[in-house]
């Protein structure tokens, strides 16, 4: 399910592309759904459902996918593929929040809101991620080239990478190589926020 806050028809239209215009890029370059997933990593069926629109991918699956299409991840959020000298995102433009895939441990626990989604051509991804209360036996782990920083804005989040755990709160930030597997979740009883830096130079 896409969860939308405050959104215009636009908007939810360019939430809804996403899958789109994976299908198409695939397509253009002559792929199948089993090439395509053979060379990011994951499962023919994972492709299929976000294509369909039936799952938004994990930031880290969209930057693999950006990746082995060849193009930089504001591909698939950018309206026009216009660079400006500069970019502003307005409050209410990026009310747009993602959800995590939802894989085989249930939801990953996390929504998305990308902060510089009509920006493109660049090397980092600004976004501000929410991350919920699990159970560690539930958490899910990722890992993705390059580097990442996060920043926590109101709560509390437990951060693991390899078996090192630690946890940060308000104030607190993080800077790590997110090419280890590396997982978050929110500790307490309520939702953690994080403005979160992701680097790469595939973007």
């Amino acid at each position: 399910m896409i969860v939308h806050t405050n959104n215009t028809a636009k908007e939810r239209n360019q939430t809804l592309t996403i899958g789109k215009r994976v299908r198409d890029l695939r397509k253009s370059k002559a792929l199948t759904i089993k090439d395509t997933a053979l060379g990011v990593g994951v499962s023919t069926g994972l492709i299929s459902q976000i294509e369909n629109e039936q799952v938004t991918p994990a930031i880290s699956t969209l930057m693999k996918i950006a990746s082995f299409l060849g193009v930089d991840i504001t591909h698939f959020f950018q309206a026009e593929e216009k660079q400006e000298v500069f970019t502003v995102v307005r409050g209410t433009e990026r009310s747009v929040s993602y959800p995590d895939l939802i894989g085989p441990k249930g939801n990953q626990g996390y929504t998305y809101e990308s902060l510089a989604y009509k920006h493109v051509r660049k090397h980092m991804e600004p976004i501000i991620a929410t991350f919920e209360p699990k159970e560690k036996k539930n958490m899910v782990f990722l890992s993705h080239e390059g580097e990442e920083f996060i920043y926590v804005l109101h709560g509390a989040v437990e951060f693991y990478i390899d078996d090192t755990a630690t946890v940060l709160e308000e104030n607190d930030s993080l800077y790590f190589d997110s090419g280890r597997p590396h997982g978050y979740r929110a500790v307490g009883n309520r939702p953690c926020k994080v403005l979160a830096v992701i680097y790469s130079k595939g973007l």
